[in-house]
């Protein structure tokens, strides 16, 4: 009988040793869909730092970590904001009432569709609207979605359905405008797909769409009874003559969603604060049934940071915002035309102009890259890991890695934006002109080195 309590003892621990895994298999249908390139590769690059590389920080759209300020006017409302008691309590769930009110006769006065504050609802920054967008959709319909995507949007959708991301594609041909027909086709044989994507200005590729592209894809979600979202973060960050037309001016009668945020605008980022615009909610009750069941999620958050809403309507109705506007506009204006200039007769590449947001997309035309490229990497260790790491990843992968080893810049391989196409997306960020000069050169001559080796 002394045995007993040995004998039991040992049995736990062989059922433990055997029983490696959870009861229940808990991981989600969509979890290996939910990738984000743009900070993963931040993980390497922080890897190549440690071996005593300069990291020139390339792959992620934030203006304030390149060295854009925000003025001190914006700062001055901020800080009377921080002032009042109200700025520490809650929100209402769908946003504040004043702001709400502010931006719906903003968009009012644009023309187009008519909307009223009860159409807005404020998140904690457009990757929680679009958390909530795709969370709210029956796993078996789908929004289809351009390629190549920005990967909040990709990433949540085909996390929502647990199955691969759907998308048309953007043609480098035509200045990375979408493929309609392709997006027709696509919508006509997959009746899964209820909702269509765009996003104008576009990222990664930095795209503004004419109005007519705009027109054409509300006239297929009309055809075929769907609805459209459009992010349209980067808006008013349009420059070389181009304009972005808003999607209320153009969705008539279609039911629509419209994203908006300070994050690049401003530039505020760390507000984490955005908002959608519906339009036409009320032409459908199963449109307007899927945008109450956002605002039901949205109240079991309880409600989004007040701050930055409280501070909008003063920022933006200050006569010095258009100025301002103006003036990081005409920043970006002239580094995307060095940007273009220097890498626009590389053989072997595909560029475009860009007119809209802060980035640029490089690809590599079709054969241009093959799995014996290199280029010459003078630190030894930083030489040694590159060559590890870049066994059977995809080839622009391999470029943007060899990249990094040998310059310090981190940039994106375009493969990470749900696209077959290869190549990589580098930011219009740097504010100082000399690295940002240096930058767009070092590239040429890279590209050029690689695709000769």
């Amino acid at each position: 009988m002394i045995f007993v309590p040995f004998v039991v003892s040992a049995l736990v621990l062989v059922k433990e040793e055997v029983n490696k895994h959870m009861r229940n298999n808990i991981v989600s249908l969509g979890a290996d869909e939910l990738k984000y390139e743009i900070r993963e590769i931040v993980a390497v690059a922080k890897e190549f730092q440690k071996l005593g590389l300069d990291i020139t920080w390339e792959n992620i759209g934030d203006p304030v970590q390149k060295g854009e300020k925000l003025p001190d006017w914006i700062k001055d409302l901020i800080i009377a904001s921080m002032k009042e008691d109200l700025t520490y309590a809650y929100s209402p769930t769908k946003g504040l009432d004043v702001t709400r009110e502010f931006l719906a006769q903003r968009a009012n006065g644009n023309g187009g569709v008519k909307i009223t504050k009860e159409d807005i609802i404020f998140f904690n920054g457009l990757g929680d609207a679009i958390s909530k967008v795709y969370g709210q959709l029956r796993k078996e319909y789908r929004v289809i979605g351009p390629s190549p995507a920005y990967s909040t949007h990709s990433s949540a959708e085909a996390s929502h359905a647990g199955a691969e991301y759907v998308s048309y594609s953007l043609d480098p041909a035509n200045h990375w405008y979408p493929d309609l027909n392709d997006l027709r086709m696509k919508v006509k044989y997959n009746p899964s797909i209820s909702g269509i994507l765009m996003i104008n200005p576009d990222n990664p590729t930095g795209a503004v769409y004419p109005k007519e592209v705009l027109q054409e894809v509300v006239a297929i979600a009309k055809d075929y009874d769907l609805f459209v979202v459009c992010d349209e973060i980067y808006i008013n960050l349009t420059y070389n003559g181009r304009k972005a037309t808003p999607l209320a001016d153009v969705i008539n009668g279609v039911c629509g969603i419209s994203m908006k945020g300070i994050s690049k605008e401003l530039p505020w980022p760390g507000a984490r604060c955005g908002w959608i615009e519906v339009y036409n909610a009320e032409k459908d009750p199963v449109f307007s049934k899927y945008i109450k069941s956002i605002v039901d999620d949205k109240m079991l958050e309880v409600c989004s940071t007040t701050l930055p809403q409280r501070v909008i309507p003063s920022i933006m109705s200050d006569t010095r915002y258009p100025g301002h506007i103006k003036q990081r506009n005409a920043a970006y204006e002239r580094r995307s035309r060095i940007a273009y200039d220097l890498l626009k007769d590389i053989k072997g590449v595909t560029v475009n102009q860009t007119n809209g947001a802060f980035y640029f997309t490089v690809m590599f035309q079709k054969g241009a890259l093959t799995p014996n490229q290199k280029l010459a990497v003078p630190n030894g260790q930083a030489k040694a890991m590159v060559e590890k790491i870049i066994a059977g990843v995809a080839l622009d992968k391999r470029f943007v890695y060899y990249l990094l080893a040998a310059t310090g810049i981190c940039v994106v391989p375009l493969t990470g934006f749900n696209c077959a196409l290869q190549g990589f997306r580098v930011t219009l960020l740097e504010s100082d002109d000399a690295k940002f000069e240096w930058i767009f050169k070092t590239l040429n001559e890279k590209i050029t080195e690689y695709l000769k080796s």
